[in-house]
């Protein structure tokens, strides 16, 4: 939508820098689209359109909007609210209005009742059989007719496809694949027409897919040997390989043309020296090439080419899910959908369809479908979509003089506008382009006319020509529809149906401190480029992430100061002992890392959390500093974050040190702090070392510094402290001292380790003795023998907690 509104805030910029007296026209039209999602789109024009509100009126510009395909009538809804809303003149149309129909109307060259408008009341209402088709033929509709089968095959050299061809993909296209499985349920097909995938990228496996409710599982191989040799029934093989290595591909699949019969190469920029070796190759090997430069085609009720027919909504309203008698080729793959349009509203409906690229040098021509279709009984009507540049029309001419086309032939040949430039013009694909004057789409719909096609004066006429040549056979009895049967059913996929608001479902889970699906990554909202700007640093992130809050600046640089004393304590404590056996024994970082985090616990750097229960519980209650030491003492507990093995009074730990002095100085109140020191005071007095270590030190000033800061109530800090967030910081900040041991083990080459015999104290008491009475005592590993640590530990020495 972004996108879309920069693009089109250019074009009305542009257009209303000048005045002129006779107002201006906005043309805003398309065909049906495959897969845009029109209401998306056109969210980004209607921004486009509120912006420049004020200059489209007051340079009197008309808006004429046509356009068509997934989720088009909320499109045109939100369009023809912008209308209301802005008062701007908008002319909406959808596919009810031929694609090029709003040119005239724009131009004053076509009247506007004959054209109604997408949302108008007698359109909703209006459920009388097409315009111009007869009642006899509406008669023939009711009567109970057999509908012909679609899969007639031919002894012509092209894609011939019916209800039981199967195909592999080449390329890990699962939207594509998808399609062309809920085209086969449409078609009430047994057996899913894609067998198997090929992803020379990746091993061996099986791909989830849908046909119909039901989950399949298509194989998909790494080479094509394999997929051709296990599915002896593929005759097709759809290519989705890109320009640089489709090449190689089909030549590797060319290999196997007495089962492949077919390659549909869909890439464009495919270069015309290798299309045209490709070509020959398969020329030789009696192997049809559809492409390149393809979206592939469409057999109705049997076959469908990768994404040919567009989403299920317009291969339904296409009815492209039954046969019907008129069979087209065109060059343009972005066309086939509207034509597919114009032929359902216009006669009984598409036969087939194929697009066989707009490349100078496409696999197939024109002539050799229309040859191919005027040879089955079940196709009445031929008709031919070409372009501007190349000859191939010609040949079309030929076969029509020739007798080889017998059929009504509709044709037209699109880019006629490109006579109005005075210099060569390529409109689009790499072959429309005219480089001399019998090129040029005005003398091929000439040429066609002259030859006996019947040639509209418009691509706007197309469905008129058509409607009137099948009313024409219908009434001669040439012709006799099918009656039509019940629409099938689909399931939708999920994603879509919830696009379209047809759904709702929990979500699996609620997340509220980033968002990646913006331009910018967000944390608590901040944009990471401001994060920058600001120069906020790794505090303010760890703040934004773990608080959801923009602390002041001494809070985010008391967090980094934490991580800094928490990140290593040497080698000899439990997390990093963990971590250097573990790499050691031969273990990624990953794993080394988590074999050291998983000592942490109420032994080991875990105190933090209870220690800053414990001390503002106390503080909170107004229990003196004695008082709580004595009930501490009574209750046999330990009071987390007093004591150390090493440090004391005399000779006293420097993280602390550095903590309790940042804090004094800067933080705005110091209640459980001092509160801690004074329970030091005390416990001090029995023994030297039951210092306030650097467990408590970081746990009572974080409670300090989230209760003051002024970015949480008291509640809030409260919750802070017992959801883990003091915890979170050892666990962050002592990851990098083990991550340092990992990275030095590994510098050092340090083998597998050992601990030595002479370390270790083995309790051998003698052969365990069978219990009196039968009955079997003890088991496993110890076999009935009671042991013990091997080691008392008094317990003071439990209350070093920091090491």
């Amino acid at each position: 939508a972004e996108a879309t509104f920069e693009y089109a805030k250019t074009i009305i910029g542009l257009m209303t820098r000048e005045r002129d007296p006779r107002g201006k026209i906005l043309i805003v039209g398309g065909g049906i689209a495959n897969f845009t999602d029109v209401a998306a789109t056109f969210t980004g024009l209607i921004k486009a359109l509120k912006a420049f509100r004020d200059e489209l009126l007051a340079h009197h510009v008309d808006i004429w909007i046509r356009r068509a395909g997934p989720n088009w009538q909320e499109g045109l809804r939100l369009m023809r609210e912008c209308a209301t809303e802005t008062g701007l003149p908008i002319h909406i149309y959808g596919p009810e209005t031929e694609m090029t129909a709003i040119v005239p109307l724009a131009l004053g060259l076509d009247s506007i009742e004959d054209h109604r408008e997408f949302d108008e009341e007698e359109l909703l209402t209006d459920k009388k059989p097409p315009a111009g088709k007869s009642e006899h033929v509406a008669q023939l509709r009711r009567q109970t007719l057999i509908p012909p089968v679609a899969d007639h095959e031919t002894d012509q050299s092209v894609e011939n496809f019916s209800a039981s061809t199967r195909c592999i993909v080449y390329g890990l296209q699962k939207r594509a694949v998808q399609g062309m499985l809920d085209f086969d349920m449409l078609c009430k097909r047994e057996v899913p027409s894609v067998a198997a995938m090929i992803f020379p990228f990746k091993a061996n496996h099986f791909a989830s897919f849908y046909f119909g409710s039901e989950e399949v599982m298509i194989p998909v191989y790494k080479n094509t040997v394999e997929a051709i040799n296990k599915h002896p029934d593929v005759s097709v093989v759809i290519n989705f390989a890109s320009c640089r290595s489709v090449f190689s591909s089909v030549l590797d699949i060319l290999k196997y043309s007495d089962q492949v019969k077919t390659i549909v190469i869909i890439a464009e920029g495919v270069p015309e020296q290798q299309t045209r070796f490709l070509i020959k190759a398969a020329s030789k090997k009696g192997v049809a090439i559809l492409g390149p430069a393809t979206v592939g085609g469409i057999k109705t009720g049997c076959f469908r080419i990768g994404n040919a027919g567009g989403m299920m909504d317009n291969i339904i309203d296409s009815k492209l899910y039954r046969p019907g008698s008129v069979a087209y080729v065109t060059k343009s793959g972005g066309i086939s959908n509207e034509l597919n349009h114009i032929i359902c509203r216009s006669s009984d409906g598409v036969y087939e369809g194929v697009a066989i690229g707009g490349d100078r040098y496409p696999g197939s021509r024109l002539v050799d479908q229309l040859i191919k279709y005027n040879s089955n009984d079940e196709v009445k009507i031929l008709m031919a979509l070409g372009e501007v540049g190349g000859k191939e029309e010609y040949a079309i001419c030929e076969a029509l003089e020739s007798g080889k086309i017998t059929k009504p032939l509709i044709a037209w040949c699109i880019g006629t506008c490109s006579t109005i430039f005075p210099y060569t013009i390529q409109f689009g694909h790499a072959g429309a382009s005219a480089s001399k004057d019998e090129e040029t789409a005005l003398a091929k719909n000439n040429a066609l006319r002259a030859a006996g096609a019947h040639v509209p004066t418009n691509f706007g006429e197309l469905g008129s020509v058509l409607r009137r040549i099948y009313d024409e056979l219908v009434t001669t009895g040439a012709l006799v529809p099918a009656p039509e049967p019940r629409v099938p059913k689909v399931p939708m996929d999920y994603a879509w149906a919830k696009k379209l608001g047809l759904v709702r479902k929990p979500r699996g889970f609620v997340t509220s401190i980033s968002d990646e699906r913006g331009e910018e990554l967000l944390y608590a909202g901040m944009p990471i480029s401001m994060i920058f700007e600001e120069n906020m640093g790794l505090g303010a992130v760890i703040c934004l992430l773990w608080c959801k809050r923009q602390l002041p600046e001494y809070a985010s640089r008391f967090v980094e100061m934490v991580l800094m004393v928490t990140a290593d304590h040497g080698p000899a404590v439990s997390g990093a002992h963990n971590t250097i056996i573990a790499t050691r024994a031969g273990k990624d970082l990953v794993s080394s890392l988590a074999s050291g985090l998983l000592t942490i616990g109420p032994r080991f750097g875990g105190a933090l959390d209870e220690a800053a229960v414990v001390f503002t519980e106390a503080s909170d209650s107004g229990t003196s500093p004695q008082d709580f030491v004595k009930q501490m003492r009574l209750s046999n507990r330990l009071i987390m974050g007093i004591g150390h093995k090493v440090k004391s009074l005399s000779n006293p730990d420097m993280r602390v040190e550095i903590i309790k002095k940042y804090a004094l100085e800067k933080f705005p109140d110091n209640t459980v702090l001092r509160y801690a020191l004074e329970v030091e005071s005390i416990t001090t007095r029995k023994k030297n070392n039951l210092i306030l270590n650097v467990d408590g030190c970081i746990a009572v000033c974080v409670v300090d510094m989230l209760r003051s800061c002024g970015a949480f109530t008291k509640v809030e800090a409260d919750e802070l402290v017992q959801s883990g967030c003091l915890n979170g910081l050892f666990v962050l900040g002592r990851s990098i001292g083990l991550i340092g041991h990992h990275l030095d083990q590994k510098r050092l080459k340090q083998g597998l380790y050992r601990h030595p015999w002479d370390d270790i104290s083995y309790l051998n008491e003698g052969m365990p003795r069978r219990p009196s009475g039968g009955g079997v005592g003890g088991g496993g590993d110890d076999g009935g023998v009671s042991g013990g640590d091997g080691k008392k530990v008094d317990d003071e020495e439990k209350k070093d907690d920091a090491c």
